[in-house]
C-alpha cells in the first residue's frame, strides 16, 4: 500500500536568480507584508488539515499478520476505497460490537471485559 517515492533531480538555480527571488525575504518584518489567504485557499487549507483515517486519539502499533491475510485485506481495502488501517479499524469495531451484543467472551484465553 505504500507509494514508491519518485526521485526528482535537484534544480540548479543561478545565484543571481536566487538573490532576485529571495530579495523580499531579506527585509526586516517581511511578515507584515503578508495578507490573509483568499477564501478558496482557506477552504483548501482547511480540507488538507482535516483529520483522515486516524483521529486525534490514535496510537501507531505494530501487528504481525500472515502474508496471505495481509494480501487479501489489502485487496479488499483497495476495492472498498479505504486504507489498510481503516479496514482493520472497521473489522475491530465489528468484532467488538458482536462481542458486546452477544454478552459472551470472544474465543480467547482470557475473558474480555467490554
Amino acid at each position: 500500500m505504500k507509494r514508491q517515492a519518485t526521485r526528482k533531480e535537484p534544480r540548479t538555480v543561478r545565484p543571481r536568480d536566487l538573490e532576485r527571488a529571495t530579495a523580499e525575504l531579506d527585509r526586516e518584518f517581511v511578515c507584515d507584508s503578508f495578507h490573509p489567504p483568499a477564501s478558496e485557499a482557506s477552504n483548501r487549507w482547511r480540507r488538507a488539515r482535516r483529520v483522515t483515517g486516524r483521529g486525534l486519539d490514535s496510537k501507531v502499533i505494530s501487528v504481525s499478520l500472515e502474508l496471505g491475510l495481509l494480501e487479501s485485506s489489502d485487496r479488499l481495502a483497495k476495492r472498498l476505497g479505504v486504507s489498510r488501517a481503516g479496514l482493520i479499524a472497521r473489522g475491530l469495531r465489528a468484532v467488538l460490537a458482536a462481542v458486546r451484543s452477544s454478552h459472551r467472551p470472544a474465543r480467547t484465553r482470557t475473558r474480555i471485559r467490554v
